[in-house]
């Protein structure tokens, strides 16, 4: 399932700590710290302790019946009085009875702010990403919250609007310590929480899947939601090194602060061994330069090596292919779940 495609590797320094930012590896030469250490670390830089979680109170505003599968729009509170809407939906075939597999799907940045849980879910944008739709009709249950600036959470107040909102909200978060990514990682924590009290769902199998920003999400809360059984991400991992190289202009939740007295963005990644992860990539994606991913990829895998379970990390580079979920990368994705999320 691995492709392996070197060209570029020789345009990037391979030296250690090199004075230039711009060509330096932020991981090397950093003193090893095991794996239970860095994962405190990484929610220190996050922002710290989340808060102790409230009653979801959950409301179902409408229901939308589709062919084999229905879609409840529902609303679940994530902080008190801070609710987030998001579309559930559910195939036939799970019951109470019959529980399936559960799977949250993260919406992508694509500068579409009137767009979030709606284009997974097929009711918007992009058939290309209605990949909700794609999975309920493999019989999972799947749940798309609208992140923080998009769709229905928007300004409330009218104004601003897009990129500026966001700036707003990156802001407003760390002028208290924190982090965009805490408060994404936060509400991700209480997406698994309401699937896993979804009668119609196994809370012992749950995934989650995420494309652009989706999967910048999804290795996010991976090493600090251990109930995601399986991990997909596709088209996003921007290294540090790469941004700064690059001169990338990167939507906000993918900056950690401090975390580079650690290590870079694969070193979040790799903290989600020893469950299961993948990621698809394509060659011409210059959100995620190839150069620096193949880069990335060995250290994630040494992870899942000294984790004895190499076999629970894989990835996929598609030639030729730039910033898009293609049929192949489609194709793993559903591999992995297969594979990894059980139907009893």
């Amino acid at each position: 399932m691995k492709t392996q495609l070197m060209a570029g590797l020789g345009a990037i320094s391979t030296a250690g700590m090199a004075i230039d930012p711009s060509t330096q590896d932020f991981a090397a030469g950093l003193d090893p710290i095991s794996p239970e250490a860095l994962r405190k670390h990484y929610k220190t830089c996050l922002g710290g302790a989340f808060p102790k979680p409230a009653p979801l109170l959950p409301e179902i505003k409408e229901t939308i019946r589709k062919d084999g599968y229905r879609i409840e729009s529902i609303t679940y509170e994530v902080e008190v009085n801070d609710r987030v809407p998001a579309l559930l939906l559910i195939p036939d075939s799970a019951t109470a009875q019959r529980p399936a597999p559960g799977i949250a799907v993260w919406h992508q940045h694509n500068g579409e702010y009137h767009l979030g849980k709606s284009e997974p879910a097929g009711l918007a944008g992009n058939p290309m990403h209605h990949t909700a739709v794609a999975l309920v009709r493999d019989g999972y249950v799947v749940l798309c919250p609208d992140a923080l600036c998009f769709e229905e959470r928007q300004d409330p107040t009218g104004k601003l609007t897009k990129g500026d909102y966001e700036r707003f909200e990156f802001l407003r978060q760390v002028v208290r310590g924190r982090s965009l990514a805490w408060k994404n990682v936060l509400e991700m924590r209480r997406a698994v929480d309401y699937l896993c009290a979804r009668p119609e769902v196994l809370a012992d199998q749950i995934g989650c899947y995420g494309h652009s920003m989706g999967s910048t999400h999804a290795w996010l809360v991976g090493p600090l939601e251990a109930r995601l059984k399986c991990i997909v991400g596709n088209c996003c991992l921007p290294s540090y090194a790469a941004i700064e190289h690059e001169h990338l202009l990167h939507c906000f939740p993918n900056f950690v602060p401090g975390w580079l007295q650690f290590g870079d963005t694969p070193d979040i990644a790799a903290l989600i061994a020893p469950r299961a992860l993948h990621l698809n990539f394509g060659e011409l994606d210059g959100g995620s330069p190839i150069g620096f991913v193949q880069r990335a990829l060995p250290r994630i895998e040494q992870a899942y090596k000294n984790a004895r379970v190499p076999q629970n990390f894989t990835s996929f580079i598609e030639p030729g292919k730039g910033h898009v979920l293609s049929e192949a990368m489609w194709q793993r994705a559903r591999e992995v779940f297969s594979r990894h999320l059980q139907f009893r």
